[in-house]
């Protein structure tokens, strides 16, 4: 391979690399700002006596399983909750008869502020819009 064409291939590798890790850092904050909304609304909710709810999943399958949280749902769908740990959870979740047996664990996910992006549901928006309906909403 000619060296010109190496070196290009190296600076469009570091380019990559750069964008990535932009990209990543951006996620980041993101999650972090969206964290405090959240953080936010667990406490206003507890305040208010809005109380949590044992959780459930929907497998891949459509069938609905007990988790090991409580939380609030944030959508109608009840796809997304917020953990009364202050947790981000997308319930729709893989697993099959031990899952309907035993239940789902849940895992926190990375919070974004715009619930729903990239959806075709129909219901998407502004992580602070979904919190706010579930405040008033009691």
């Amino acid at each position: 391979m000619p060296v010109g064409r190496t070196l290009l291939a190296v600076a469009r590798a570091e380019d990559a690399a750069r964008r990535a890790e932009l990209a990543a850092s951006t996620r980041r904050a993101e999650a972090a700002r969206a964290q405090r909304l959240i953080d936010d609304f667990v406490a206003a909710a507890e305040r208010a006596g809005i109380a949590a709810e044992p959780l459930q999943a929907r497998l891949l399958t459509g069938q609905r399983v007990r988790t090991d949280r409580s939380g609030w749902y944030l959508r109608r769908d009840r796809s997304i909750a917020i953990g009364t740990d202050g947790g981000y959870y997308a319930l729709l979740v893989p697993g099959g008869l031990r899952e309907r047996f035993r239940g789902a664990r849940l895992q926190p996910s990375p919070p974004p502020m715009i619930v729903g992006r990239g959806g075709k549901d129909g219901e998407t928006g502004d992580l602070s819009f979904f919190l706010d309906r579930r405040l008033a909403e009691g």
